[in-house]
């Protein structure tokens, strides 16, 4: 049954159901498009796999912890060993999340300290907890600079060891010059900043991060919305006074109920664990080789400093669930389709989560500026530089008075060229009364 464009806005998909048609703006006014809220059960769409784990991906059962095989189409995780299963059954009825702290305490236990890093000591200036190395009696703390005495250390332990690293790739002399280069740049830095990388005060950290794999189950309710265009007829009075009627084409969405599913596998999504650093540094230094790590060695230590996981496990995964959501969401509203989107429910599932404790480097400077500490990353995989650093308000002033002075000469010069130009044209007045 065919309806009306300029009665009917609103329709249920696959639908020929009538809702009353929304409250007019008036003639002139332009359409509104806000749609009446959802009622009724939307149109299911079939679901989506958007990405899939590989064919040889294992998982872990929530229960026993086994290796197992999953198949994300039969829509169960079925441990052969203990008989737990987990059904995938995202609903509208709430969602059901794993129970992680149990999965935690059953898979990550004490590691125990690392080989050659016995002990771990709490930085009195920044709260950073330093892994010290065996038989260094003092050291100073990479992050602000403060000496880090053995005298208050204890032993580290009650940690989950890192499985993977991503070795020093850059040498301290790389290292500095990727700095210079980067320096080279911003004019108005003072010219301290340049002389610190040529004291060699860079020192290689090795920060701890947290990567994720889920495999997750997406519900979404929603609304699509189609663009038609109608014509519109008003009146308007013209120049003459009189009373015309005009026409115009006018846009409006005709919105559907729409509710699906997407199903999607992350990989590696990657959690910085460490709080001694700026979020917005750590956020613009992600580009990380990470198909090259390699299983943790304790040598691979030996020479850098190290720091202690400050985001725990749980809470790194929390933060993990915030990186995927925009990404979910996105991938919701493209199964939606149509002119535009609207998303009224989503719910999210997470199966088979794994993770993997590992360690990036990087070189890092600390920088006391009047008082104020500045720092400067390099990624020691790829010499990309970030960094905070200060303004030199001297050069400042004598850039704003450099254009001042040019804003002022190219004035003079218009201004002269205008006298002249005045001036050429009285002569010429003057002579043509003769």
């Amino acid at each position: 049954m065919a309806m009306d464009p300029a009665t009917q806005d609103v329709a249920r998909e696959g639908q020929g159901v009538r809702v009353p048609p929304m409250a007019s703006g008036g003639a002139g006014r332009p359409p509104r498009n806000e749609p009446p809220a959802p009622t009724g059960v939307p149109e299911a769409k079939a679901a989506v796999l958007s990405k899939a784990p590989s064919s040889d991906r294992k998982f872990p059962c929530k229960a026993c912890g086994a290796k197992l095989d999953f198949d994300p189409s039969q829509r169960s995780l079925k441990c052969p060993y203990c008989g737990h299963e987990e059904k995938i059954e995202p609903s509208r009825q709430g969602v059901q999340e794993l129970d992680y702290q149990a999965y935690l305490s059953k898979q990550a236990g004490d590691g125990g300290a690392i080989e050659g890093r016995s002990t771990e000591v709490k930085c009195a200036g920044c709260g950073a907890v330093v892994l010290l190395e065996d038989k260094v009696a003092t050291d100073k703390c990479p992050f602000c600079g403060t000496h880090l005495e053995s005298a208050g250390s204890q032993g580290a332990q009650g940690q989950i060891r890192p499985e993977c690293i991503l070795p020093f790739a850059l040498t301290s002399r790389q290292a500095m010059d990727a700095f210079n280069q980067w320096i080279a740049g911003r004019w108005f830095a003072p010219g301290d900043l340049k002389a610190l990388a040529n004291m060699g005060q860079l020192s290689g950290v090795y920060i701890p991060y947290w990567t994720y794999d889920s495999m997750t189950y997406t519900h979404y309710e929603g609304q699509r919305g189609e663009d038609y265009t109608e014509t519109e007829y008003y009146t308007e009075t013209d120049a003459e006074g009189k009373t015309v009627q005009r026409s115009r084409q006018v846009t409006k969405t005709r919105w559907y109920y729409v509710s699906g599913e997407v199903d999607h596998f992350f990989n590696d999504v990657l959690v910085c664990a460490s709080r001694s650093l700026p979020g917005d540094m750590i956020g613009r230094l992600q580009q990380w080789d990470l198909p090259d790590l390699e299983g943790f060695r304790p040598e691979f230590l030996s020479g850098f400093k190290t720091e202690r996981y400050a985001v725990g496990l749980g809470e790194g995964f929390g933060v993990a669930q915030q990186m995927m959501d925009p990404q979910i969401r996105r991938m919701c509203e493209q199964d939606i389709g149509g002119d535009h989107q609207r998303l009224l429910e989503v719910k999210t599932q997470h199966v088979g989560v794994t993770f993997k404790h590992l360690l990036l480097p990087i070189w890092l400077a600390v920088y006391r500026y009047k008082d104020q500490p500045y720092r400067i990353l390099v990624n020691a995989r790829t010499g990309e530089v970030v960094g905070s650093r200060p303004y030199s308000w001297g050069k400042i002033a004598l850039l704003v008075v450099a254009i001042v002075i040019v804003l002022l000469i190219v004035m003079l010069v218009i201004s002269s060229e205008m006298a002249q130009r005045g001036s050429g044209q009285m002569h010429y007045g003057y002579g043509s009364q003769f």
